[in-house]
């Protein structure tokens, strides 16, 4: 499968924040815990240059709690600030102030300096479709003031939130970028659902988390779906039709609903805490 989405929309959005960077000091950028580097827009590494960086580790309780920190090591080496979040519960949402206080340091010395006190940090928050950009800005602002949806693409304007006298924050939309170099990126966006599921071929999607899952995360599937192992994905895909009673009419395995079922329980964090790629893939 081509794993490719890149409505005319974004296009616009890319160009509005790279205009928009003009105005801050700081990109809080928000990814995917279970594949933080497919999950990271390389374009926003253009349009953030020169500007400190906070990169959110979202959905950090769905991804393999060992492989967070290695990632956190990982982004420290690049210079970068790091932190492990749950933006639907509100978990980490409190070390994130103090994170932006120590990321712009040298922006409020220098402010200090001049005489400036009370000017507050003005962040842009960015990231891919469906990373979680909104429930963050919410649950950071204890109330309901960025458009949320379980659905890439629900953010399509820009918007600034105030929170306090120290920081200002611009909401903006998720944007892929148009050509994925490496479909394996592709394949793993389309797995945590940052590629619109319409435009997917939703069993081959699925037979790829059975796969990478048998191999990398050994008896997940088994405990989950109470089946045994199969050597091949599509194989597998039948025994939790069985499993799970996902007939048609005369009894034939509606491989569909499995497949639908697998990726949604997959999403939610139901087959267990996994992560799909490691820091040692982007040395």
């Amino acid at each position: 499968m081509n794993y490719q989405w890149y409505p005319g929309h974004m296009a616009k959005a890319r160009r509005m924040m790279q205009e928009d960077s003009k105005l801050v000091d700081l990109i809080i950028e928000l990814v995917d815990a279970r594949a933080p580097m497919s999950s990271r827009n390389p374009d926003i590494d253009e349009i953030g240059r020169n500007k400190s960086r906070i990169i959110l580790l979202n959905k950090s309780d769905l991804a393999d709690a060992g492989c967070n920190a290695l990632w956190k090591d990982y982004f420290k080496e690049k210079g970068w600030f790091s932190l492990e979040m749950n933006a639907r519960t509100g978990a980490g949402i409190k070390s994130i102030q103090p994170l932006v206080q120590e990321a712009c340091r040298e922006k409020i010395e220098r402010d200090r300096k001049r005489g400036i006190i009370a000017r507050p940090v003005r962040a842009m928050v960015a990231g891919i479709p469906n990373v979680g950009k909104s429930t963050f800005i919410n649950s950071f602002a204890g109330r309901a003031c960025a458009k949320t949806g379980n659905k890439p693409g629900v953010t399509k304007g820009k918007q600034w939130i105030r929170l306090g006298k120290n920081l200002e924050l611009l909401d903006t939309p998720g944007i892929l970028w148009p050509k994925f170099e490496d479909q394996r990126a592709g394949e793993r966006l389309a797995m945590i659902g940052s590629i619109n599921d319409e435009i997917l071929q939703v069993e081959e999607l699925a037979a790829a988390v059975i796969a990478y899952t048998g191999k990398n995360y050994p008896g997940f599937l088994e405990e989950r779906y109470q089946i045994s192992k199969e050597e091949d994905a599509y194989r597998m895909l039948e025994e939790i039709c069985i499993s799970r009673h996902c007939f048609k009419k005369g009894q034939t395995p509606d491989i569909t609903r499995a497949a639908n079922m697998v990726l949604e329980d997959f999403r939610s964090g139901k087959i267990g805490r996994i992560t799909l790629e490691q820091p040692e893939e982007w040395q």
